[in-house]
């Protein structure tokens, strides 16, 4: 477990698996709520890039696992953890990643690749046409103000909208700090991503029945030369979907 101070002094802690090779290392970006260890420890994708002979890097995003947790809304949005990822490229000495990004991570990474050529390789997942119709993550099928009020009701069972609730129920489950959530969820990009001018080699995963993640084309069209593969599975069954893991790691080798 390593970790550094980011732009605003907010600490990141990452994790480092597998042995430096001519490959670049592939960095892990998680999703909202969870962090690296639930998102790609447990799923086995970093077992399995590994076994294929990669290094890994995945950081725990502020405000989620063991980073910093700073209260204030300004703290947050997308665009600053793609900053939080820059530096995590100047403490590692890294030239070149392969990136993977899951769901807000993912939105993480496409504003990071958009922005820095050092990237080689980029999958993105969980996300579709509300990227570029939504300005991030799709807020339509789960508006962003139910998940910020199931993160502050004080009794759960007061939450009526079940997409909501999963987030709630995911967040004590991992014991996460719900204030530092709601300040994300309050704080969630909304603009525009310069799509074509990411120039790493892309791959689009989206699970069929993941409501986050409709018309994955749309997105894939937006970026240059990008390969959309779709599975089985929601926003969080397609994560255990052996195909998902094994599609990241056909990808990147």
């Amino acid at each position: 477990m390593k970790s550094f101070k980011s732009w605003d002094q907010t600490e990141i802690v990452y994790q480092e698996w597998g042995e430096q090779t001519s490959l670049p290392p592939v960095v892990l970006h998680h999703g909202f709520v969870v962090d690296a260890n639930a998102n790609w420890v447990a799923p086995g994708v970093v077992d399995a890039l590994v076994d294929a002979g990669r290094r890994v890097i995945a950081p725990d995003a502020r405000g989620h696992g063991r980073s910093g947790k700073p209260h204030d809304p300004a703290s947050y949005g997308e665009q600053r953890m793609a900053r939080d990822l820059a530096v995590l490229l100047e403490v590692s000495g890294e030239p070149q990643i392969d990136l993977v990004g899951y769901s807000m991570g993912a939105i993480v990474s496409l504003i990071f690749a958009s922005e820095d050529q050092r990237v080689r390789r980029l999958v993105v997942g969980g996300v579709g046409s509300g990227v570029i119709e939504c300005g991030g993550v799709d807020r339509r099928a789960i508006p962003n103000d139910t998940i910020i009020e199931a993160l502050s009701a004080e009794d759960p069972s007061t939450i009526s909208k079940s997409g909501a609730m999963a987030f709630r129920t995911l967040a004590d489950a991992l014991d996460a700090d719900r204030e530092a959530l709601v300040a994300q969820a309050s704080s969630i990009y909304r603009g525009n991503i310069a799509l074509s001018c990411i120039s790493a080699q892309t791959l689009v995963l989206a699970g069929e029945a993941d409501p986050l993640a409709i018309r994955p084309e749309v997105l894939s069209d937006a970026i240059p030369g990008a390969t959309l593969k779709t599975l089985s599975g929601d926003h969080i069954g397609v994560i255990a979907d052996p195909s998902f893991t094994q599609s990241i790691v056909d990808f990147l080798s």
